[in-house]
């Protein structure tokens, strides 16, 4: 029979030929390399069974899909071995992720990452078997029973979610089987290098109404070199994770009192993020936004008509009991903090009659939201549950949309490049796409045509960018502006999104040139994002030694006498004057020490003034990064200063 390859020749094989007879039908070398395929697209086990007629690709490691078909190959011999030390744990998930795999274990007794020594010794051992590893189907019943024999009850309860009619796969590697869609390698010895590298809880579905499990992190890559180069990588990354650089360089503490996902914003990072703010507002000014400051709470009335109600509630905060249908069980009125902004700034477009002259209207507002995240999704500045959005609303005719989404993303651009983030950012098309979830307003010709009015929109723009299905908001396709952490954890930064639903919602209307009422569209956007999270990013990118432009203290200066104190005051008197942000170091302390404390800080112009300086009205300067020190006039020091500070210089 006739096999097609990827790059269109034919290849003719035995009746009942596998993945893998046809990789050595091609050349030995492509067999031995191979660690899946795709049949007619889609990934399977090299075992699978070919038929006439078929399009094959040979997967290997170079693939990214074979990589990942390697890594979650790992993630069962973590559970195998796991399951052999600790034979009384329950095993849940075992995903690939970014960079590795983890999986999720609930264990009679909890482990520590002291323990992992042993569990890679005896996942060597597995390793060393070479373990064939078997795809096996059953049907649903019979994978419960399976299931429930070998007491697996996380396992059962994910039975029990599929549809009546998923193929329910199973995966054996010796006398250990695992619930498993695949595929995977052929056997356990294919792998080479691999590692643990770290333990956290993570709740069962992340939710954190259920049981709290243990998350045991590991890596795996094709030679021991990579494995080297990357756990290196990982170190340095430590050093830049803002999580514990953040707190290090006094930007932002937490507090158990507090609460988790409730960052607090010490004076540097506070001065930061005014600083951001002042900008962004400017900016947004001079592009026609009005700004606007509306409540942080609203009645219930106000999420049922926007949507969030019926589609977002679980990620509110609600003041009120409800029941599960979402209303007051004593009739009482309920209200709920807000997720965003949008519904209140529709109140102002409604509050009179707009004609086609006065659109677009673009309202814009440095906004305090809130967002019940799960407790096992928080992480430092990046998720929280109450944070500052640069929030905004373009409400336009349909004929406006494609020029004001252009007008958005140019707005975005201009704030990366400010930050020096430009070349950091990936796109994201996210659309419903065939997803026919509860979480999407359920009307499949307005998500139709306005997810190909926005793939018109990104195409115009030449934007490079990926699509991807089921992760738009609830009322409409999104462009998403993607940015990745020290660990590689993409978020998103940035979001433009169009909604077809909010006008009729709200009833917003505007008078036509003919003099009928017609329905706006809406544009979301963020033009910064969240605050908090570009913060995070900021520090992770310059290690806490941000660009001058952006630094709480941009200037430090340290008289080295009681003499020179008078004229250290005087330089700072006319920095501030000139809006340079300085302060003077009147600490009884050896200069020398002073000099480092403010280059550990990451200030980064430190000026000693002595006697000298003093009397030529010069100051010595010492520029973070920089080894040589230079004694110049205070006054080119200053039109420096000012003018790098006004350029807003990134390096």
């Amino acid at each position: 029979m006739n096999i097609v390859l990827k790059n269109g020749d034919k290849l003719e094989v035995q009746k009942g030929a596998t993945c893998l007879n046809a990789a050595s039908a091609i050349s030995e070398g492509l067999a031995r390399s191979a660690v899946a395929a795709k049949v007619n697209g889609n990934l399977c086990d090299l075992s699978h069974v070919l038929n006439d007629g078929d399009e094959l690709e040979i997967v290997t490691l170079k693939d990214k899909e074979g990589l990942e078909v390697y890594r979650h190959t790992c993630a069962h011999v973590l559970a195998q071995a796991i399951k052999n030390i600790y034979p009384t744990c329950k095993l849940a998930i075992g995903p690939v992720i970014e960079n590795g795999f983890y999986y999720d274990i609930d264990f009679n007794t909890p482990i520590t990452q002291d323990d992992f020594a042993k569990i890679e010794t005896e996942m060597q051992k597995i390793i060393n078997s070479k373990t064939v590893i078997e795809r096996f189907e059953l049907p649903r019943e019979e994978a419960l029973q399976l299931i429930h024999k070998y007491k697996e009850k996380y396992k059962e309860e994910l039975i029990k979610d599929l549809p009546q009619d998923a193929v329910i796969s199973f995966y054996k590697q010796g006398s250990f089987t695992d619930l498993c869609r695949g595929p995977h390698l052929p056997n356990t010895g294919k792998i080479k290098a691999f590692k643990l590298t770290s333990l956290t809880g993570a709740y069962w579905r992340g939710n954190e109404k259920n049981k709290m499990l243990t998350r045991i992190y590991g890596t795996a890559f094709e030679k021991k070199a990579q494995l080297e180069e990357y756990l290196v990588a990982v170190e340095e990354s430590k050093k830049r994770d803002h999580n514990k650089l953040g707190r290090d360089l006094g930007i932002f503490m937490t507090s158990d009192v507090v609460g988790q996902g409730l960052p607090i914003l010490m004076p540097k990072g506070a001065k930061i993020l005014q600083i951001l703010t002042r900008f962004v507002e400017d900016e947004e000014a001079k592009r026609g936004f009005m700004i606007t400051k509306t409540p942080n709470m609203a009645k219930s009335d106000l999420y049922k008509i926007s949507g969030h109600w019926d589609h977002y509630r679980d990620k509110m905060f609600i003041l009120g009991e409800v029941d599960k249908n979402g209303e007051s069980p004593k009739g009482e009125e309920i209200m709920a903090l807000r997720p965003m902004t949008c519904p209140f700034q529709y109140q102002i477009y409604k509050n009179g009659l707009k004609s086609y002259r006065d659109l677009p209207c673009r309202y814009s507002e440095t906004a305090t939201e809130f967002r019940n995240e799960a407790s096992g999704e928080m992480h430092g500045l990046i998720r929280v549950r109450q944070f500052t959005l640069s929030d905004g609303h373009i409400i336009c005719t349909k004929e406006q949309i494609e020029d004001e989404f252009k007008r958005c993303l140019d707005l975005s651009y201009y704030f990366l490049d400010a930050l020096g983030m430009r070349n950091d950012v990936t796109f994201r098309f996210s659309k419903r796409g065939k997803s026919k979830s509860d979480k999407y307003i359920d009307d499949d010709e307005a998500w139709n045509k306005t997810e190909a009015m926005m793939k018109v929109i990104l195409d115009d723009l030449n934007l490079d960018y990926v699509e991807a299905d089921d992760e738009a908001a609830f009322y409409g396709p999104k462009l998403d502006i993607q940015a990745k952490n020290v660990y590689g954890k993409e978020d998103t930064l940035i979001t433009i999104q169009i909604d077809f639903a909010a006008g009729h919602s709200f009833d917003m209307q505007y008078v036509d040139v003919d003099g009928t009422k017609q329905t706006p569209y809406v544009i979301h956007r963020s033009s910064i994002g969240c605050y908090e999270r570009t913060l995070a990013l900021l520090i992770e990118k310059y290690a806490g030694a941000f660009p001058l432009w952006m630094c709480p203290t941009q200037v430090k200066i340290l008289p080295i006498t009681d003499r020179t104190l008078s004229y250290a005051e005087e330089v700072c008197e006319k920095l501030t004057y000139a809006g340079i942000r300085c302060e003077v170091d009147k600490r009884n302390e050896k200069i020398g020490y002073k000099i480092r404390e403010a280059k550990m800080d990451k200030v980064p112009y430190v000026l000693v003034v002595g006697d000298k300086e003093a009397e030529e009205g010069s100051v010595n300067v010492n520029k973070r990064g920089v080894a040589e020190k230079e004694t110049v006039s205070f006054k080119s020091f200053l039109e420096k200063v000012v003018k790098e500070d006004k350029e807003k210089v990134i390096f």
